[in-house]
């Protein structure tokens, strides 16, 4: 599917924060059935167990920009990307359903629009072994491989970075 048939199906919002119970569900089996192909089972299990956190959530609504991808004909949430006002790429997620069909794109988009919007001169983000390739793949160049804790264990992910 090309950028214009994507942008045709999907559509993008500001999050709200009547939105967190599905956020908060997108990202755990996102976490659960997509982050597997590279992390141990109990590292994902880990790592979505961070959704949950009482409270978390709406402390991240407070400090960040959330961007919500629907679909067009079912309004159904596709993935969400948040994001701070000084470039830092907080999560992006999509789908664990919709995988390669250019959300995560257009979200990534949106968020370093967002970012430029506000004065940033880079986005850098902390990602996962699953999503560096995207990543790679727009632009980002790695700073440092580091292992960054989830909730009990601590999982390889990627320092990156990108120049606007």
């Amino acid at each position: 599917m090309n950028d214009s048939e994507t942008s045709k199906k999907i559509r993008l919002r500001v999050g709200t924060r009547d939105e967190i119970p599905e956020l908060r569900k997108l990202f755990r089996e996102t976490v659960l059935n997509v982050n597997v192909r590279d992390y141990s089972q109990e590292e994902v299990e880990d790592w979505a167990s961070c959704g949950g956190r009482p409270g978390r959530m709406e402390e991240l609504f407070e400090e960040l920009h959330f961007i919500v991808a629907y679909g067009e004909e079912d309004g159904s949430t596709l993935g969400f990307a948040s994001i701070r006002s000084d470039g830092y790429l907080h999560s992006l997620f999509v789908h664990k359903d919709r995988q390669g069909e250019g959300i995560g794109t257009a979200l990534l988009r949106q968020a370093e629009e967002h970012a430029m919007e506000h004065g940033a001169k880079e986005i850098h983000s902390e990602v996962s072994i699953t999503a560096r390739p995207f990543f790679e793949g727009k632009g980002y160049v790695v700073e440092l491989e580091q292992k960054a804790r989830a909730n009990r264990l601590y999982l390889t992910n990627y320092r990156m970075r990108k120049i606007l």
